[in-house]
């Protein structure tokens, strides 16, 4: 099971922001971070805060955050990194995916050839 932790993780500012998402949003249990196809690259990543585990999900904690990840999109998310960047160009959630051969502008779909 640790190697398959190792596959996908968070950063220390990914993990502190999600802990404080779910510190305000009781009815929540974690974050969900999947992949979907689509996108303007191939796949585009999903956030969303969810109540429900799935059987097959992979539980990342850390720091008081928990993120969910699906089998299905581990194999998309091998080795990367979810992380929290707050500039002056806004805060978001941005994913480090070695996999990934390219991206969109905005970061949010990429390929893998």
């Amino acid at each position: 099971m640790s190697e398959t932790l190792e596959t996908f993780r968070l950063s220390p500012s990914a993990a502190a922001r999600v802990a404080q998402i779910l510190a305000s949003e009781p009815a929540q249990k974690a974050l969900r971070v999947e992949v979907l196809a689509g996108g303007c690259s191939g796949f585009q990543y999903k956030f969303d805060l969810t109540a429900e585990q799935h059987p097959d999900d992979l539980v990342i904690q850390a720091q008081g955050a928990t993120v969910f990840v699906d089998s299905s999109s581990l194999e998309l998310l091998a080795g990367a990194e979810l992380d929290f960047k707050d500039s002056l160009m806004g805060a978001h959630f941005t994913v480090k995916n070695p996999i990934a051969k390219s991206s969109c502008g905005c970061g949010t779909s990429f390929s893998v050839d």
